[in-house]
């Protein structure tokens, strides 16, 4: 083989192995951020891995709400009315949070089926639902047009459906 041909096909050889490894660290940090929505039916089937950071979201079930009197850690029961997923949480939870409310919340799931959230998420005005929550409810049957859980954008004075 020609010498100039020999030293272009290094540099070609080179640049393609230096282009799969960078595709493959982003492939690999992509991975690693993802966190995937599961609504407690998902996770109650077993359809959410474990020891992973998912996100799950549904309201939280009325009378589940316990709170460790010494400590920030509380712990509640997410639902569709279709699976219940209890969660643990230590923090401050968000004003807005309370029983029958829709919330997301990021954490591991363990093998017990509880979910280890590091963050708390809800709604933040009495007209939004999170998109994966009202997606959940609307699956489960339970979001109601112009009841206490709106779909987005809608008016609370109009009770026709408008299909939104």
């Amino acid at each position: 083989m020609h010498p100039v041909r020999k030293r272009r096909l290094t540099i070609v050889l080179a640049l393609f192995a230096g282009f799969a490894v960078a595709v493959s660290l982003a492939v690999v940090a992509l991975q690693e951020n993802m966190n995937l929505f599961y609504s407690p039916a998902e996770i109650a089937t077993g359809k959410a891995p474990v020891q992973q950071r998912i996100r799950a979201g549904g309201l939280v079930a009325e009378g589940s709400l316990e709170r460790d009197p010494d400590s920030l850690k509380v712990r509640f029961v997410i639902t569709d009315n279709q699976g219940r997923v209890p969660v643990e949480y230590k923090g401050i939870l968000p004003d807005l949070f309370r029983e029958g409310q829709g919330v997301v919340a990021l954490g591991e799931l363990n093998e017990d089926g509880m979910l280890r959230a590091d963050q708390v998420l809800a709604k933040h005005d009495e007209d939004y639902m999170p998109p994966e929550v009202k997606k959940a409810l609307e699956k489960s049957g339970r979001l109601k047009e112009g009841g206490d859980y709106p779909a987005e954008g809608m008016d609370h004075g109009n009770s026709s459906s408008s299909g939104t």
